[in-house]
């Protein structure tokens, strides 16, 4: 199984297929509209402008697993999002991406990658360990805003945590498409 034989809806409803993002870079991030994390839409927003001439995508999947912090529906989220923070990368329809109504492509991704643990110096990080659930395991997606980098063959690069310094993320996303 390859990351392109995944599918997912678009927030309006309308099947996608991963195959239609080959030969692309992409950074695939599940999502939070009443997040801590949330202001990291300016900087994919950002990451975005630089590279989406390049063949880079950011794949957007707001979810509300976590402290019920998506809540509306796909339009609404969409609509904060744009309006708040000017995104324009494609943006999904919301999702699980843990336990058993985890999008397929999650499971993926997170059965194939580690759970690293989060950066220290990020000021949220006591934060998310004092609400985060010992349930699942140990490599589930542990909050919103969860990166991954895929090359353009289809293949992970690399798994960001929420706390991870977004620089290195736009570092890695440069190197990617380098290659």
């Amino acid at each position: 199984m390859s990351i392109y034989d995944f599918t997912f809806k678009t927030r309006k409803g309308a099947d996608v297929s991963m195959a239609d993002y080959k030969d692309k870079v992409l950074l695939i991030v599940n999502t939070a509209t009443g997040c801590g994390f949330t202001p990291q839409y300016k900087e994919l927003q950002s990451i975005y402008e630089e590279f989406k001439d390049k063949g880079f995508e950011i794949l957007d999947f707001p979810c509300d697993q976590f402290g019920h912090q998506a809540p509306g529906d796909n339009e609404e989220i969409h609509t904060f999002c744009t309006g708040r923070f000017g995104i324009t990368f494609p943006q999904f329809s919301k999702i699980e991406v843990n336990g058993e109504n985890a999008l397929p492509l999650f499971k993926y991704l997170t059965e194939n990658t580690k759970f690293e643990g989060f950066d220290g110096a990020n000021p949220l990080t006591k934060i998310l360990m004092s609400v985060m659930s010992p349930k699942g395991k140990k490599d589930d997606i542990k909050w919103n805003f969860t990166k991954f980098l895929i090359d353009r063959d289809g293949n992970i690069v690399k798994r960001f945590e929420p706390t991870a310094d977004m620089k290195k993320v736009q570092e890695a996303v440069a190197e990617c498409l380098n290659k």
